[in-house]
């Protein structure tokens, strides 16, 4: 049983004691937490919140608005959402803040508290760090009964949010009704399963689901990556579809599926709607430190500049605004669109991608041979508490001190076109390993070597 406390929220498994998993009591101490925060920040401050579907979302639900009315904020529940979609809702709202009770890519046991700014952006690592600083030290108080808060039910806001990613210039509704692309999604039991045939409806795509019921228990692993959607591949393969559509629980990653049931790659999701977007309106482009080269490639390609980011939404957003950039994201199919809003989106990704395909009036297995074919090595060590990452990234930087690194996060090495990153994982006790290479055999190659050395820095 795991409770992870960082600047990203509060993650953890359920069932267990208090401390060490995310029980009632951790729920409630968080939550007041970010409530006292904004109580000193604002006026009479509102929150909005939403969840996925994990069968753990109503109980924290519950703790999470009982807990801030109590501390006299109102509370706008959007009830079965995505984060993305809870993320704009808060600027709608005029709200201070937001919760999504989603443990994203994690299995189906874990849930978590991921804490948004006024601006529906995840929270500062200033913001974060007083988040935990006052709920270790019971720095919170509730109001008397005359001046709690409410709870509004608003569950219209996945439509608002639709109703804006249609309006945006670059998303070209009547060429895709045009082309009636068939697609088959899977939403992995959960929100997407609701917010993605709203969104498919509108634009006259003719749609299939697989694990659509939004039941919250997962028919696989809900992290979208080719090992874990081999279901909907096979399902392409024996059937006729333009496309798949795969995303993980609360709707911020997309990964795609060409028409010959080969995964498109979620790290090329970022890549190709880059591209797009790139092709109408040039301009700078970011992604984090773990992801593909191809972006560099294709952002150079149409004259733009490409800045690396520290791994995390909030850290990629930060060097956006920074550049300018019109297009930035993250590897792991994370789309982040300025037009829209500051937060990955895998709503907007599938609009902007259907838009790029119908002009491109060929096979998403050929827009998808236009790039770069890296290929990258997705590893992880499981730590101990005794683990001294610092002392490893400083050993291996001594190591190969002769090839150009990154210290912004971890340790990022250059070896001529290929790279290896290595950083603690803000969601699990784990170091992650990823090395990316001309092809898997030369990304695994080096991936295992990296290991070895941290194995053998560890036992000395």
């Amino acid at each position: 049983m795991t409770l992870i406390k960082s600047i990203a929220g509060i993650r953890g498994t359920i069932g267990g004691y208090p401390g060490e998993t995310l029980s009632p009591l951790d729920v409630v101490k968080y939550a007041a937490a970010f409530g006292e925060i904004l109580k000193s920040r604002f006026n009479k401050p509102k929150v909005v919140i939403g969840r996925d579907a994990r069968s753990s979302g109503p109980m924290i639900g519950i703790l999470l608005s009982n807990t801030l009315i109590a501390q006299g904020i109102d509370v706008i529940d959007t009830g079965l959402s995505t984060t993305p979609t809870v993320e704009m809702a808060v600027v709608a709202e005029k709200a201070q803040g937001g919760v999504v009770i989603t443990a994203s890519h994690n299995p189906v046991e874990w849930n978590a508290l991921k804490l948004l700014n006024d601006a529906g952006e995840f929270i500062s690592a200033e913001f974060g760090t007083e988040v935990l600083k006052r709920a270790e030290n019971s720095d919170y108080s509730f109001e008397e009964s005359k001046n709690i808060g409410e709870i509004i039910h608003n569950e219209i806001t996945l439509l608002n949010h639709i109703d804006k990613i249609l309006s945006l210039a670059l998303v070209d509704v009547p060429s895709i009704k045009a082309k009636k692309f068939k697609i088959i999604l899977d939403p992995v039991n959960s929100t997407g399963g609701i917010a993605i045939p709203l969104l498919l409806e509108k634009l006259e795509v003719e749609m299939v689901q697989i694990n659509g019921d939004p039941t919250g228990v997962f028919a696989h692993n809900p992290e979208p990556v080719p090992e874990n959607i081999t279901q909907i591949c096979k399902e392409i393969k024996n059937g006729k579809f333009d496309l798949g559509i795969v995303v993980d629980p609360d709707v911020d990653r997309l990964a795609l599926v060409s028409e010959n049931g080969e995964p498109f790659g979620e790290e090329y999701t970022l890549v190709a709607v880059s591209d797009y977007v790139l092709s109408k309106t040039p301009g700078n482009t970011v992604s984090n430190l773990s992801s593909t080269n191809a972006l560099k490639v294709v952002t150079e390609k149409r004259k733009g500049i490409y800045h690396p980011a520290a791994v995390g939404e909030v850290n990629v957003v930060a060097k956006m605004k920074e550049v300018a950039a019109v297009i930035g994201g993250e590897g792991n199919g994370g789309i982040i669109y300025p037009e829209l809003h500051y937060g990955r989106d895998a709503l907007v990704g599938i609009a902007l991608f259907l838009s790029y395909l119908a002009q491109f009036d060929r096979p998403a297995s050929m827009l998808r041979a236009q790039y770069p074919n890296y290929s990258i090595s997705k590893n992880k060590i499981k730590l101990t508490p005794e683990t001294n990452i610092d002392v490893i990234l400083k050993t291996l930087k001594k190591k190969y001190d002769k090839h150009p690194s990154n210290t912004i996060d971890g340790l990022k090495i250059e070896f001529d076109n290929d790279w290896i990153h290595l950083r603690k994982s803000n969601t699990e006790p784990i170091i992650r390993i990823f090395a990316e290479a001309g092809n898997l055999v030369t990304a695994d190659h080096l991936a295992n070597k990296i290991i070895s050395d941290i194995k053998e820095i560890i036992t000395d």
